[in-house]
Order: C-alpha cells, then structure tokens, then sequence
C-alpha cells in the first residue's frame, strides 16, 4: 500500500509540474493579428507622441494573464540614422524572454545587440497601460522588435508604495 501511495504521489507532483510548466509558456498566450498599419509606433521628437513606423512580416504574441508579455518581432527599411534623428531613444530599455517558441524574439540575443550599438531601443508608447511602456528595439540589419516593460512609475506602484509627485495619478484599485 505504501508504494502505490509513494507512485500516486509522484505521478500527482509530475502532472501537477507539467500543467503548470504549460500554463506559463502556452497556454494564455495568443497570437496578435496585426492591423497592418500600428502595430508598431515610435514617439517622435517633435510631437511627443507615438506615430506609425514602416515595417513588415509582423508577428506577436500577448496574454490577458500579464501586462508585460506582449512582445512582436517585424523588419523594417528605416536606417538608424533615420530613426535617431525622428524618434526618442531609450536608454532603460530591457527586453524580457519570452516563450521559447516564439523564435524570432530572443531576449539576450536582443539585449547583446543594444548594448554593442547594433540595435538600437526607441520609446514606443509611454503608458500603454499605468506604469508599462512599450519599447520597440531596431537592429542596423531592419530585425525589430517590440515588448512591454515596467516603467519608474510602475515600479514603485506596484511594489505597494505612493506614486512620487512627478508620476501621473494611478487608476483606482492601485
């Protein structure tokens, strides 16, 4: 009787492990459909504001279960030259992994780009969402990329405390 209760218990443990192993990477991501026209949005300098940005072969993923697992991939014709004399660069810009499935965005390889100066991280949208910002990373070969990361404000939010004087008010229920 003892072994049947000691198998029973691991294969309870093993199932319980591969349900959760697929709810993190599967099972509440959903692919985006793109609109083909703002899926990808820059803030430029001149205005302050997100505007549109030419790009191709869109792909992205997101999930209700978490305000920072968007993340897109796409190509873009825009030089970085360009880029850097339009839109607002981002100098905390941190791209977080994302499921191994998802092949075209791969966090490191991304972070290694920005931090050798072949990519460059632009600030997408500021507030997408209270204390997310949307980042959008450019490689100098048109490789792009697009994820949500926590900003000052959201941290310290988030963490339970007040929002400092020079973050925008909180919605209700933070």
């Amino acid at each position: 009787m003892g072994k049947f209760l000691a198998l029973l218990l691991l294969a309870c443990a093993a199932g319980g492990g591969a349900l959760m192993y697929y709810q993190q990477v599967y099972a509440y991501y959903d692919e985006v459909e793109p609109n083909g026209e703002t899926d990808v949005q820059i803030t430029s300098m001149i205005t302050d504001a997100p505007e549109p940005v030419l790009y191709d072969d869109f792909r992205a993923i997101d999930a209700t279960s978490s305000p920072i697992r968007y993340r897109a991939c796409f190509n873009t014709s825009m030089s970085h030259a360009m880029l850097t004399e339009t839109y607002v660069l981002d100098d905390g810009a941190v791209p977080l992994t994302a499921p191994g499935w998802f092949d075209c965005f791969d966090a490191k390889e991304i972070g290694a780009a920005i931090e050798a100066g072949e990519a460059l991280a632009f600030t997408g949208t500021e507030n997408i969402e209270y204390g997310i910002d949307r980042v959008v990373a450019i490689h100098e070969d048109g490789r792009g990329w697009v994820w949500d990361q926590l900003n000052r404000c959201g941290e310290i939010v988030f963490d339970g405390n007040r929002a400092p004087d020079d973050c925008p008010e909180p919605p209700e229920g933070y």
